[in-house]
């Protein structure tokens, strides 16, 4: 098993930047890959950005590309996520997975993932 735990969120004002932090502890040297998913009230729970192990491969939702970044820490156990240009839009929680299985999911669904951290909020104001 996999045990994560986010951190980083909090308030902000639209065109801040924030990042996000998601340390994973357990089996890590049988990751195949993180992301990051955030939930907005009322909303399902989408794709934000993925990071497979193999690699070092990333992929990003079309809505953050270009303002956000994916990238770990190895000594650390540490997957980040870089927010810059944060927009009202970007409002949600955010949560990390993790999965121990090769699959093709990694990079845009839940279903690629099998462990989660609790999640932390993320407020952009306008």
């Amino acid at each position: 098993q996999v045990q994560l735990v986010e951190s980083g969120g909090g308030l902000v004002q639209a065109g801040d930047s924030l990042r996000l932090s998601c340390a994973a502890s357990g089996r890590i040297f049988s990751i195949y890959a993180m992301g990051w998913f955030r939930q907005a009230p009322g909303k399902e729970r989408e794709f934000v950005a993925g990071f497979r192990w193999t690699g070092s491969l990333t992929r990003y939702a079309d809505t953050v590309k270009g303002r956000f970044t994916i990238s770990r820490d190895n000594a650390e156990n540490t997957l980040y996520l870089q927010m810059n240009s944060l927009k009202p839009d970007d409002t949600a929680v955010y949560y990390c997975g993790a999965s121990l299985r090769v699959n093709l999911y990694w990079d845009s669904s839940e279903s690629g993932y099998d462990y989660w951290g609790q999640g932390t909020q993320v407020t952009v104001s306008s």
